[in-house]
C-alpha cells in the first residue's frame, strides 16, 4: 500500500478530533480516530455538570453539520449555553455515529514515530510512514500505519499542581485525599457533602476557578458554614475578573463577575500573591503554606485549578517544534504567550502555525495550545479545516483565514507574574498573615462553565 492510501490517524474524539476527522471525509480521506474512552467526548463527560460559556452556534463544526444532516441530526437552538453533557449526547456521540467504524473506543495511544526511524534518524526519514502504536482495552496491542498524524488527545488528563514552581508542592500527593482537580458537581449528593458546611481553599485565577468559586458561593447561601478562601499568585488587577461586561461572548465574563460577587457577598475571602510551596497536615484539615513562609488558616478541602498540560510522552520520537515556555507549536506560541500579553484576542491560525519540523504530524485543539489559556473551540475547528486542507494538498485553502475570535474585553495587563511591588501589603513578609481583599461592588451569579 502506498502512503497516499495510508489513513490518517485522528488521536481522540473529543470536539476537535470529530471536527478533524468530518473535514477529513469531506475531502474523501481515509480517516482513523482513536479513542481512549468508551464512547464519544470522554473528557467533556468529566465535566458534563458544567455550562460552556460558548452558545451551540459556536460549538458545531461546519463541516461536522453537514455530515449529520443526512442522519436526521437536528442542530439545537444556536442561541442557548449547553452543558458538557448536552454538547456530548447531542453533538459528539451523534457525530461519531455518523463516522461510524472510523471511530475506535477503547484504544490508548502509547507511541507515535516513523516506520523504522527513532527521532534521531535522518535517513529517508520524510519518505516513511507513521507508526502509531496502541493499547486496546483487554491488553493487547497494535501497531497502525498512517499517512498522518493529528493529535486531538487534549490536556485534561494532566492538570497543574499546586506548587508555584510548577511541581506538586511538597505534601501535595500525601494530601491528595484532601485535593481536587476538577470543578466539583454540587448535583451529586456525594460531592456536596464533601464541601457543604466545610472550608474549601480555591487556587487558581481562570475561568475553571471561577466557576468553583461562583458553586461553592451557591451552596453556601444554602449550607450554613460553607466558605471559600480564593487563593491567587497574583494580586488584584483590572484584568483579574476578565473582561466582564466588555467580553464579547457574555457568559464567559459573567463568570468573573460571578467570582467577584461571591467575594464581594463574603462567601469567599481572597488570598493575593501566594505561591504555594508546601501543604502539611493539620488533623483532618490541611494547610497551605507559601514559599515565602506565609501560612493560611485550615481548610477542609482544596480544589486545584491552575491550568492544564499537554502529553508529550507518546510523541516523543516525533520531530516536534515547540515552545520552550509553552509547550505549543513555535508558530503559534506568539500569538497566545501570556508573559508577552494578557489581551484576549487570539489571531485565527492554521497549518502555518501548526506545522513541525516533522511533516505531516499536527498538535490541534487543546494540546496545540500547550500551557496557554483562552482556547475556545472555534479555534479548533479552523484548525482542522486548515490541516486538513494541507493534507489533502489544497495550499490556498490550508492558508486561508475563515475565522473571526470573539475578544474577552482584557487587554495590556502584566501575563503570568505581576511586578513585585504589585502583591506588596503592609502586612507582607516572611511570616506575615496573608491579605484578604474585598472588590469592588458585587453582580449577579452566573451558571458559566469553563
Amino acid at each position: 500500500m502506498s502512503e497516499q492510501q495510508l489513513p490518517v490517524v485522528v488521536i481522540g474524539a473529543g470536539p476537535v478530533g470529530l471536527a478533524a476527522a468530518a473535514h477529513l471525509t469531506a475531502r474523501g480521506i481515509d480517516t482513523t480516530v482513536l479513542e481512549t474512552g468508551t464512547a464519544a467526548g470522554a473528557a467533556v463527560r468529566a465535566w458534563g455538570h458544567v455550562r460552556l460559556f460558548s452558545t451551540w452556534s459556536e460549538l458545531v463544526d461546519p463541516a461536522a453539520a453537514k455530515l449529520l444532516a443526512p442522519t436526521g441530526w437536528a442542530a439545537p437552538d444556536g442561541a442557548t449555553y449547553p452543558s458538557g453533557a448536552d454538547w456530548a449526547e447531542s453533538y459528539l456521540q451523534p457525530l461519531a455515529d455518523a463516522l461510524d467504524d472510523r471511530v475506535h473506543y477503547g484504544t490508548t495511544v502509547t507511541g507515535v514515530s516513523r516506520l523504522g526511524r527513532d527521532r534521531v534518524v535522518d535517513a529517508d526519514r520524510e519518505r516513511q510512514p507513521f507508526t502509531v502504536h496502541v493499547r486496546h482495552t483487554d491488553g493487547s496491542e497494535e501497531r497502525l500505519t498512517a499517512r498522518a498524524v493529528i493529535d486531538a488527545s487534549g490536556t485534561w488528563c494532566t492538570p497543574g499542581p499546586i506548587g508555584g514552581d510548577g511541581l506538586p508542592a511538597v505534601g501535595e500527593k500525601a494530601s491528595a485525599d484532601r485535593i481536587s482537580y476538577r470543578i466539583p458537581d454540587l448535583s451529586d449528593p456525594a460531592v456536596r457533602s464533601r464541601y457543604a458546611g466545610r472550608r474549601t481553599a480555591v487556587v487558581g485565577s481562570g475561568a475553571s476557578a471561577f466557576t468553583a468559586l461562583a458553586s461553592l458561593a451557591g451552596l453556601a447561601r444554602q449550607e450554613e458554614g460553607t466558605h471559600a478562601v480564593w487563593v491567587l499568585r497574583r494580586g488584584i488587577s483590572g484584568s483579574t475578573f476578565g473582561g466582564g461586561t466588555a467580553d464579547q461572548l457574555p457568559a464567559r465574563g459573567a463568570l468573573g463577575l460571578a467570582a467577584k460577587a461571591a467575594v464581594d457577598e463574603g462567601y469567599a475571602d481572597a488570598v493575593t500573591g501566594f505561591r504555594t510551596g508546601s501543604i502539611e497536615r493539620a488533623g483532618d484539615q490541611v494547610v497551605l503554606v507559601a514559599e515565602d513562609g506565609r501560612r493560611l488558616d485550615p481548610v477542609d478541602e482544596v480544589i486545584v485549578l491552575t491550568g492544564l498540560r499537554p502529553d508529550l510522552s507518546f510523541v516523543s520520537e516525533l520531530r516536534l517544534g515547540l515552545d520552550e515556555r509553552l509547550q505549543a507549536p513555535l508558530g503559534l506560541a506568539p500569538l497566545i504567550d501570556p508573559n508577552q500579553h494578557s489581551c484576549g484576542t487570539v489571531y485565527p491560525h492554521g497549518v502555518t502555525e501548526l506545522s513541525h519540523p516533522e511533516n505531516d504530524v499536527y498538535l490541534v485543539g487543546m494540546k496545540s495550545y500547550g500551557r496557554a489559556p483562552t482556547f475556545l473551540a472555534m479555534t479548533g475547528y479552523e484548525q482542522v479545516r486548515s490541516v486538513a486542507a494541507a493534507i489533502a494538498g489544497d495550499r490556498e485553502a490550508a492558508e486561508r483565514v475563515e475565522l473571526t475570535l470573539p475578544e474577552t474585553g482584557v487587554c495590556g495587563g502584566a501575563g503570568l507574574f505581576d511586578e513585585p511591588e504589585a502583591n506588596q501589603t503592609d502586612s507582607d513578609g516572611c511570616c506575615a498573615a496573608p491579605t484578604t481583599v474585598t472588590i469592588g461592588i458585587g453582580a449577579p451569579a452566573s451558571s458559566g462553565g469553563c
